[in-house]
């Protein structure tokens, strides 16, 4: 029987393209081996999405590009632009 478990990386991108920089992150490790907790780090543990990609991340989820409602440009909300990643390791 498989050990494998999912690892999981959300980062928050500048923008909608891969190699935009990271402005914020969760990490949720289902191995056990790494506790993350929110605001454990003040460095992203990457630079941009390109760069968890060459680090071994698949991408699972990219965001929808949704245009702001008129009027409505310059108002803050969620961070929209989300891309879920995700590793698979071995538990043992």
């Amino acid at each position: 029987m498989s050990n494998l478990r999912q690892k999981v990386l959300v980062l928050y991108l500048a923008n909608s393209a891969l190699d935009s920089k990271v402005t914020g992150w969760s990490i949720y490790d289902g191995t056990g081996k790494e506790p993350h907790t929110t605001g454990d780090s003040d460095t992203p543990p990457y630079k941009t999405g390109l760069d968890a990609l060459k680090a071994g991340w698949r991408v699972i989820q990219f965001p929808q590009l949704i245009p702001p409602y008129p009027n409505m440009e310059y108002t803050t909300s969620f961070q929209m632009y989300e891309f879920i990643f995700e590793k698979l390791e071995d538990a043992a």
